[in-house]
């Protein structure tokens, strides 16, 4: 089975923000996402791979294979095309949740946001709780703390 390519590493955050973010917007953007995520998993930012800032982590394994991993409870990437949000699960009242969150895309396990302004961040709040609560109650709780 092939290993998993997106860990955890100890890349400097702000850094790879500074080089990444191709606008001043985008930047400003990821900055509030660090202080927000921050806020709401008590956990402090980590590099997963080359381009994800992820908060906690959990302990998965698949139900369909034998695969199995450690990944972030929530985080984004302020990638070229628009900023990927890693907060949704599908839990028990995300969907109507999301009809209140304002202009985003859904990718198959990501939100995407042009910038911040563009969706309601009292709603977020909420789907990242909801989503750091669902992943802990299904895997543990050991997500709550880095490695």
């Amino acid at each position: 089975m092939a290993e998993l390519k997106t860990k955890q590493n100890e890349t400097d955050v702000y850094e790879f923000i500074n080089k990444t973010a191709d606008s001043d917007q985008k930047r400003i953007d990821s900055y509030e996402l660090v202080k927000l995520m921050t806020d709401i998993t008590g956990c402090e930012p980590k590099m997963w791979g080359d381009s994800i800032i992820g908060f906690g982590y959990y302990h998965y394994k698949s139900e369909r294979s034998a695969q199995e991993g450690d990944w972030p409870l929530i985080g984004f990437s302020p990638r070229k095309a628009a900023i990927s949000l890693y907060v949704y699960s599908g839990c028990a009242g995300q969907e109507a949740m999301l009809e209140d969150l304002g202009k985003f895309k859904m990718g198959k396990a990501c939100i995407y946001i042009k910038k911040l302004a563009d969706i309601n961040q009292n709603i977020l709040k909420k789907i990242m709780a909801s989503t750091i609560d669902f992943l802990q109650e299904k895997w543990g709780n050991q997500g709550k703390n880095q490695k």
